[in-house]
């Protein structure tokens, strides 16, 4: 499916599969992705760190993001930036989708 020039429907883009992480990479440039993700709950991102801040914009469910071990709930329509070189983690409470915006500065 051609994404540019389009408008699009980002709920629709990704479907939940059972047990499983799904992703969709809808932006990939040496600057920077943009990354649409499906979690089914309890699935999730283990800790790690990124040299970059990243963005998290929920498109729909909910996720507890933690950053240095502080957990902080996220649902739809709300959006989470994690700082660069701190560890993170994710993991969906409910059925959750977000858009993943890295930009490499």
């Amino acid at each position: 499916m051609e994404l540019i020039g389009k408008a699009l429907a980002l709920n629709e883009l990704v479907a939940y599969q059972e047990g499983s992480v799904v992703s969709k990479t809808m932006i990939d440039k040496k600057i920077g992705t943009v990354t649409l993700f499906a979690f089914d709950a309890g699935q999730g991102l283990s800790e790690h760190t990124a040299p970059y801040d990243a963005m998290v914009q929920v498109v729909d469910g909910e996720a507890e993001i933690t950053i240095d071990g502080e957990p902080h709930v996220v649902s739809s329509g709300q959006m989470f930036i994690m700082p660069a070189n701190h560890p993170h983690a994710l993991k969906a409470v409910k059925r959750f989708k977000m858009l993943l915006i890295m930009i490499r500065a």
